[in-house]
């Protein structure tokens, strides 16, 4: 009688166990949505003029870090970083087409890391780097070992290159160039991404598998293409140009003064173009913001959003005229700031943490935290679930970002910038409560003397950790140059 008694409870615990299992809180999903060349001209951070309703709702779902800072502000190098979790100094990847393998061929991405765990890992667009717009359609510089499922749109905005305004001729990536278009926002390389990302999410939503969805959107890098729509939203009698002088160059190292003055067709112009090219890098930010919003309205609709956690952010941020400079390739709060916003299960809404500095290698570790994953060895990042879940203290005093020849902290309040090892090439010193345009360097003000000598030993505390070799992540190869850049063949239609 007693051996059927303890059957009987070794069964019912059985299927106890089994019931258990079935009704447990599902694994959480990531979505993780990056535009190209976007900085934080938006509406959830402050912009007066920019419409971006969809990110700005996004932001009152979840988090936004209004100092958050990339680690190099080119995309190869930069997208290599936070699909690693590591600083350039330690990928040794600095410089565009390269690939990822080259440099750390044994690194676990974050998407590979999400393979590892049983996800279905999916890029769409570009994660890696890849020259925008040559290499649109294509894999590019892209791993192969991050993802199980790849999709490369290619769209109207490709195919009608020929019609794109530029400063330079049979140039659009890397000089300023523009294109009000026609058609609809579908027919657009970030719309059909969008289209495919939905597709996905109905899959996913039906066959119940886990995922970490990449979506890689284009713009608002050059060249600005947008439908005419978007454009219309912009008059450009209602657009300002930033103003600075000339003067303030000789207050800078020459290194700094070099990087603002770099593009020698993009310095001093006219005002009817500064206002042009601005109204077209508004109109395809605000292109980006409504495919974001078809997205994150399929995720809803599907049921999805209860148990995916979005990330949303940008590779670098971007000058608008700025110190006189247009792009990137800065060592300027323009250049390095980044919209960063995260929401889901378990994080906080509405919050904006506006002066706690927090870099983009941030990412791989917060979402292992947020999934419950272990973090691997060799990730420099630090997790910023608890600042996600409600608390106050920041995870870090300093944000860096390097750039060739120099690097740069920002503080909640100051950003010092050293040029040269230890300051042989000099520096600049700004103060946000005063100067938020990083106008009036404090360097040589005996004034901030005290502060910038201890900022500069943080700095050099800052670099020398970001040079050490992590754990685990086995060969670090140096010297990989980049490949060359194919010359295109530019067709023209009459």
């Amino acid at each position: 009688m007693k051996s059927n008694y303890t059957c009987l409870v070794i069964f019912l615990s059985v299927i106890m166990l089994g019931f258990k299992a079935d009704t447990k809180t599902p694994k959480l999903n990531v979505l993780f949505i990056i535009a190209d060349d976007l900085n934080c001209d938006l509406g959830s951070y402050g912009h007066p003029t920019v419409k971006t309703p969809n990110i700005d709702q996004l932001a009152r779902n979840g988090v936004l870090f209004g100092s958050a800072h990339n680690q190099f502000p080119l995309c190869g190098p930069s997208r290599a970083s936070f699909m690693t979790g590591m600083y350039a100094d330690q990928t040794k990847l600095k410089l565009n087409r390269v690939y990822l393998r080259q440099t750390v061929p044994k690194v676990t991405t974050l998407g590979q890391k999400f393979r590892m765990e049983a996800y279905h890992s999916i890029r769409i667009g570009k994660i890696y780097h890849y020259d925008n717009p040559a290499s649109i359609g294509t894999s590019s510089f892209d791993d192969v070992y991050t993802w199980d499922q790849t999709i490369n749109p290619y769209g109207r905005d490709k195919i009608e290159e020929y019609k794109i305004n530029t400063l330079k001729p049979n140039s659009y990536g890397g000089t300023l160039s523009w294109l009000a278009a026609g058609g609809t926002d579908e027919e657009q390389t970030d719309g059909i991404a969008a289209t495919e990302a939905n597709e996905l999410l109905d899959k996913f939503s039906k066959n119940g598998e886990n995922f970490f969805l990449a979506v890689g959107l284009y713009r608002p890098h050059t060249p600005y293409v947008a439908p005419k729509k978007y454009f219309e939203m912009y008059p450009l009698e209602e657009i300002s140009v930033p103003k600075s002088s000339t003067d303030y160059l000789r207050t800078l190292p020459p290194a700094a003064a070099k990087s603002i003055r770099a593009k020698k067709e993009q310095i001093d112009l006219d005002e009817k173009t500064a206002k042009t090219v601005i109204q077209a890098y508004y109109a395809t930010t605000s292109f980006v913001d409504a495919q974001v919003g078809r997205i994150l309205d399929k995720l809803k609709e599907t049921g999805l959003d209860k148990n995916t956690i979005i990330v949303f952010t940008s590779d670098h941020g971007y000058h608008m005229g700025e110190h006189g400079h247009w792009q990137k390739q800065t060592l300027f709060d323009n250049a390095t700031r980044i919209p960063l916003i995260f929401s889901g299960p378990g994080i906080k809404k509405d919050i904006k943490i506006h002066k706690a500095p927090v870099e983009m290698i941030d990412i791989y570790p917060t979402l292992m935290d947020l999934l419950g994953m272990e973090t691997p060895s060799f990730v420099s990042g630090k997790s910023l679930d608890p600042m996600l879940k409600g608390s106050s203290k920041s995870v870090r005093n300093s944000a860096l970002t390097e750039w060739y020849g120099g690097y740069s902290i920002k503080t909640d309040r100051y950003r010092l910038t050293q040029w040269g090892e230890k300051g042989t090439g000099g520096y600049e010193l700004y103060d946000h409560n005063s100067d938020r345009e990083e106008l009036n360097n404090l360097a040589q003000k005996p004034k901030y003397q005290k502060i910038k000598d201890s900022l500069v030993i943080v700095i050099n505390q800052r670099i020398a950790e970001a040079r050490k070799i992590p754990k685990g992540l086995g060969p670090q190869i140096e010297g990989v140059r980049s490949m060359n850049k194919p010359k295109a063949i530019h067709a023209t239609k009459k």
